[in-house]
């Protein structure tokens, strides 16, 4: 690219070592250091199983995983807090991850989504999160084109907290497999232990299956089940076992002697796709000019104080070059191109409320992007759509729901993926593409707040509600009752604004430390690019297994 094409350089206003700035970074810090403690409490808990794997000769399901995947290529780690604060309301004995590992990286030179049954946690047993993070899971494969690789040992459904809605919806994670399947993408299975009853559609749904010797198991009904139900007997290796399926019913593609052999075969079979990335080696792309580091400074634990957030994307840019478009209309909605490791993007962000003018000037924006075929990226700091007469009668309504008709079908024609940075409140989630608009990807940021609107706001409204109750009626306020409903509206909404919380039922794709957003970010665009550019052959039924 020459000088006559670059964007301008931002100039930066920021200083990193401002009282304010290490007030920012050391409290930022400290949030970073609770959520990393939660992704780890995840696998200590799964590694006090060791010396039983060791005594079966097995590895434990992080090992697994690590052994899978090319030593030194990016790991990306998807919803490693779900389940946190679901399992068990008290949050200090909650284990996060809900039994699964996932995550997007390379196997045999090719991107693929994994997917690990967490054995090493209640035998792997399925919990309430964990369907849906392997569902999440399966979506971002069928959407990006990537081949799924899924190990399995687990120990079904747990009965004692047995839910019919759980059973019901477990469904789709069959049905998945078929559309991934008959899109034309592979799916490979290391069945390392027990798959039972729906469990054993997993390998039965899948385009290879390697099972382990003496370790893997696959029936629709074990032998208590069996013997419940039809008074007939039989061994776990006779109804299931391993040799059984890769010799006699056919279920099996290929018999490993143990973990480590099963993973070299899958690696083997990965590489043997021929599903290599399509994007040409690394895009030559200047660094940013600023520091990532700073970005720790930028962000207040009170996000009623403003920040720039030129600032976020000038440290995420290459070159921190930034073209900012209509930038003296609707200012407070930010809408600038820029370029992250040589992939072209439009930024969107919020220096404030969302306005008419910053509405009307995202919505234009959002159709430029998709006419030039550039993904957009959100970055979310906004405490929702502009209220007030002035703004009602300026068409707020009409003008918001046509940002939001436009977020909305942009997903036909450009990947759409968002950063929660700070502030998501009230529609302004949805007008910046939040979760229930289905982004490519989106992920958080320890500092980031989620809610319908802020505790203070909630609870000053009810206390109106109560007053203008109290007035009607003729009767005196109960202060001390108003005052401890204050206390409870504002702690609930806290609560489950926080980004751990949210991050825990699944409303992001995980918790990012700031300064590893713009890595995240281009490893995620060459995904969606990658995606674009791969031509699928698609069957007109799933692969069906003879």
């Amino acid at each position: 690219m020459n000088h006559s094409e670059r964007f301008p350089l931002f100039e930066s206003r920021l200083n990193p070592r401002s009282a304010q700035a290490l007030q920012r970074r050391e409290d930022l810090l400290a949030r970073i250091g609770e959520w990393r403690a939660l992704e780890q409490r995840a696998a200590d808990a799964s590694a006090k199983s060791l010396p039983v794997f060791e005594k079966r000769g097995q590895l434990l399901p992080r090992q697994r995983v690590a052994l899978l995947l090319d030593p030194g290529r990016p790991w990306l780690p998807l919803c490693p807090l779900a389940g946190y604060g679901v399992d068990t309301p008290e949050l200090d004995k909650s284990v996060p991850g809900a039994g699964v590992i996932a995550g997007i990286g390379w196997i045999s030179g090719t991107r693929c989504v994994v997917v690990a049954n967490d054995s090493g946690i209640n035998a792997g047993a399925m919990q309430a999160m964990g369907g849906e993070k392997t569902w999440r899971a399966q979506e971002i494969a069928l959407q990006n084109k990537l081949p799924f690789v899924y190990l399995v040992e687990s120990a079904g459904a747990n009965l004692m907290r047995y839910r019919v809605e759980g059973f019901v919806k477990g469904g789709a994670l069959f049905r998945n497999l078929a559309r991934l399947s008959a899109a034309g993408i592979p799916i490979v299975t290391v069945q390392h232990g027990s798959g039972t009853a729906g469990g054993a559609y997993m390998p039965g749904l899948s385009d290879v299956v390697i099972m382990v010797r003496g370790r893997s198991r696959a029936f629709l009904a074990g032998p208590p089940l069996l013997k419940a139900a039809t008074g007939e007997i039989a061994t776990e290796e006779e109804l299931g076992g391993a040799e059984m399926h890769a010799g006699i019913s056919g279920l099996g593609e290929y018999l490993a002697e143990d973990d480590r052999d099963a993973i070299g075969i899958a690696r083997r079979v990965i590489g043997g796709l021929d599903w290599k990335p399509l994007e040409a080696g690394e895009r030559p792309a200047p660094e940013p000019a600023l520091p990532g580091d700073d970005l720790l400074g930028l962000m207040s634990t009170d996000l009623r104080q403003p920040v720039d957030m030129r600032e976020v994307m000038a440290r995420l840019a290459d070159g921190s070059e930034l073209l900012e478009f209509k930038p003296l209309y609707g200012a407070a909605t930010l809408c600038v191109q820029a370029r992250i490791r040589g992939h072209a993007v439009g930024f969107i962000s919020n220096n404030g409320p969302i306005d008419v003018a910053g509405a009307n000037k995202a919505t234009h924006f959002i159709q430029w992007m998709c006419k030039l075929g550039q993904p957009i990226v959100y970055l979310q700091n906004t405490t929702g759509f502009m209220v007030g007469k002035d703004s009602e009668q300026g068409g707020m309504i009409k003008h918001g729901s046509k940002m939001i008709q436009a977020v909305t079908n942009a997903a036909r024609h450009v990947p759409q993926i968002t950063i929660l940075c700070g502030a998501s409140f009230g529609a302004g989630n949805y007008g910046m593409c939040g979760r229930a608009f289905e982004p490519r990807f989106l992920f958080s940021w320890p500092s980031a707040r989620t809610a319908v609107m802020g505790g203070e706001q909630a609870a000053g409204t009810m206390q109106m509600v109560a007053e203008a109750g109290a007035a009607r009626k003729g009767v005196p306020l109960d202060a001390q009752a108003l005052q401890e409903q204050r206390e409870k509206i504002i702690h609930n909404f806290e609560r489950q604004a926080d980004a751990c919380y949210t991050s825990g039922q699944m409303l992001d794709d995980g918790v990012i430390d700031p300064r590893d957003t713009r890595a995240v970010l281009a490893e995620c665009l060459d995904i969606c690019a990658d995606a674009r550019a791969r031509e699928m052959r698609p069957l007109q039924f799933g692969v069906m297994r003879m």
